[in-house]
Formats: structure tokens, C-alpha cells, sequence
């Protein structure tokens, strides 16, 4: 396994077709939610991925303060095989990303809500109503830095 980190000016057009693949595999196609992933977001990110054998395992992007929230984000966050621990090593490397690129302090995100106790395990907490969110039900959650 390898995790790769990089801005979207570093990806090759192979990468970041592949990213755009496995989000839309996930997103769109497996979750049946018709949606506009690629929401111009993407150059202003550094993508996070974990791959084997040229497969994507797990995926996230990390968007500067003003992109998407007032504070740092995270978003896209995918595993392509479940039960195996990826969304654990994405997520801890997406925090350090955020931290490390952008300063972060404190992170927000939009969780689909079934997933909310993954986040939890990382520290985030649920700081929003649930909201449906292109039909599935989501919470958006915060971590603070400083007392993670």
C-alpha cells in the first residue's frame, strides 16, 4: 500500500482520472445518487489516496479555509473495500494533511450520518441537524485540533 498526497496541480491526468472514477463508482453508481461530483472544488484541494496495485483503497480531499466552510475541510471521503481499516489511515492522514498544508485548527465536514461513529473515533463531534444532502441524510461535524 501506498498513500500518496498530493495538489491538484501534482496529479497526472491518469491519477486524476482515476479519482474521478473511483468517486463516481462510490457516489453515484453505488449509492444511485445523480449528483454533480465534479464541483470545481477540486483545484483548490490536495488529494488524499491510498492505492495498491494501481487500485484507489481509499480516497479524501482537503480544502483550504473558504472553500466549502469558514474552517478547513475534508470531504469525498471513500473507501473501496470496507471492514479492512482504510477509512481509519485516510482520515488520520487527511487531519495531518490539513494541518501540515493548510494550519488547520479545526476541520469541518459533511458525514453521511451512518457513518457519523467513524468520525467520532477520530474526534470529530456533530455539530449541525441532520440535513438531506442529493437524498441521503448527513451531519456535518467538527474537529478541533487542539483538543483532539
Amino acid at each position: 500500500m501506498e498513500l500518496v498526497i498530493k495538489h491538484y496541480t501534482e496529479l497526472t491526468p491518469t491519477e486524476l482520472y482515476e479519482i474521478l472514477r473511483v468517486r463516481s463508482a462510490v457516489f453515484v453508481v453505488e449509492q444511485n445518487c445523480v449528483f454533480l461530483d465534479m464541483d470545481g472544488k477540486d483545484a483548490k484541494a490536495y488529494h488524499v489516496t491510498l492505492w495498491d496495485n494501481g487500485e484507489i483503497l481509499a480516497y479524501l480531499r482537503v480544502l483550504e479555509k473558504g472553500v466549502t466552510f469558514d474552517e478547513v475541510a475534508i470531504g469525498r471521503v471513500l473507501t473501496t473495500i470496507r471492514g479492512k481499516g482504510y477509512a481509519n489511515i485516510i482520515l488520520e492522514a487527511g487531519i495531518k494533511t490539513a494541518v501540515e498544508r493548510f494550519g488547520a485548527r479545526v476541520i469541518k465536514l459533511e458525514a453521511q450520518t451512518y457513518a457519523r461513529g467513524v468520525y467520532e473515533k477520530h474526534g470529530f463531534r456533530q455539530s449541525s441537524d441532520e440535513f438531506l444532502e442529493d437524498g441521503i441524510p448527513h451531519i456535518e461535524m467538527t474537529l478541533d485540533i487542539e483538543r483532539k
